[in-house]
């Protein structure tokens, strides 16, 4: 069984403070009007504001309680930014002193630079090992030096269809971003549709994902400028991320998967992995799932009964691969037994 330890109350207060002080500082951002545009349904809100004699508009993100009420503040939390950036330098310090694993400086610079040019504010999400270490403050456990061990790669997920509903774009080609960190494009089959970036010292491999409606292939990002590899399962993943910060100077506030749907959605990708030259994948997918149905079960027993139900009910090709991790992971197993009565 996997040992879970907690950060104290002190940590969890600092975390969740810092987060709402980011989120105050995005929302200081905008410059124009709020206005509100439905899609489809949904209901999106955009800075629209004046540059020379034309109109232009920058997506700011969808509609939820909470980002109306920081519209309402908005001259309150533009006056406040001096005090705010002290107070975030004091949590991270905070942070730091609890024992929060910091990022090391070739993940976090690129991640800020993401955060800056708007990457997770058009919907990009971070998935795979490096949104797995931001549950620690998300749900306030110790992650221990295997599970904060990266396997070089990071990668971002982002739905196709809302890159194209949201009509915006980051504010500088990420092309750009990835020279100046100096990483470079990797050959692609499909001429001119680059979905994966390697830093020129080979240490990092950056991947752009998206979920597959029918077959597997690649498919374009407007709202990111890029190209992604279209996959199985990860509208699952995707759907309703939330916000975290990754601990790299005073702060960056990225986008991170809910951790109920990560944890399950690991068991199905360990099973497609299982053999082969993915076969350590595929184990280190077992453990995370395996962490976070434990810290789950005890922390988020709902949630974490509601993701399995929803997965399950997806179709035999899904209960079977959760069973078949499943049965390498007995503890994981019981608690989802457990919480299912």
């Amino acid at each position: 069984m996997p040992d879970i330890s907690h950060h104290s109350q002190i940590a969890l207060a600092a975390y969740h403070d810092l987060l709402r002080n980011l989120q105050d500082e995005r929302a200081a951002e905008i410059v124009g009007t709020p206005t509100r545009v439905t899609v489809k349904n949904r209901i999106f809100w955009y800075d629209k504001y004046r540059v020379g004699t034309d109109m232009a508009q920058r997506y700011i993100g969808p509609d939820s309680e909470a980002l109306r009420q920081r519209f309402e503040r908005l001259d309150g939390l533009k006056a406040e930014a001096e005090r705010r950036r002290a107070e975030r330098t004091r949590l991270v310090r905070i942070l730091r002193a609890e024992g929060f694993a910091p990022l090391d400086a070739k993940t976090g610079s690129l991640l800020s630079a993401f955060a800056r040019v708007g990457v997770f504010r058009s919907g990009g999400t971070l998935i795979g090992t490096v949104a797995f270490r931001h549950y620690e403050g998300e749900l306030g456990v110790r992650l221990g030096f295997d599970q904060l061990a990266q396997t070089g790669g990071i990668d971002v997920g982002s739905f196709e269809r809302l890159s194209f509903a949201i009509g915006d774009s980051v504010s500088e080609p990420l092309e750009k971003v990835f020279s100046e960190l100096k990483f470079r494009p990797m050959p692609a089959l499909e001429r001119g549709r680059v979905w994966r970036w390697e830093q020129t010292s080979g240490e990092t491999l950056v991947e752009f994902l998206m979920p597959a409606h029918g077959e597997e292939g690649i498919r374009e990002l407007p709202a990111l400028g890029v190209s992604a590899q279209a996959l199985h399962h990860l509208d699952y993943l995707l759907a309703d991320p939330i916000p975290a910060i990754s601990l790299y100077r005073s702060g960056v506030l990225v986008q991170i998967p809910r951790p109920e749907r990560f944890a399950i959605h690991k068991l199905i990708v360990a099973e497609r992995r299982q053999g082969g030259a993915d076969d350590l994948k595929a184990r280190k997918d077992r453990a995370q799932a395996d962490f976070l149905i434990s810290a789950l079960a005890e922390l988020r027993p709902d949630e974490l009964r509601e993701a399995h139900a929803e997965a399950e009910e997806r179709g035999p090709r899904w209960r079977e691969r959760i069973a078949a991790s499943l049965e390498r992971l007995p503890d994981a197993a019981r608690h989802l037994r457990e919480i299912a009565r």
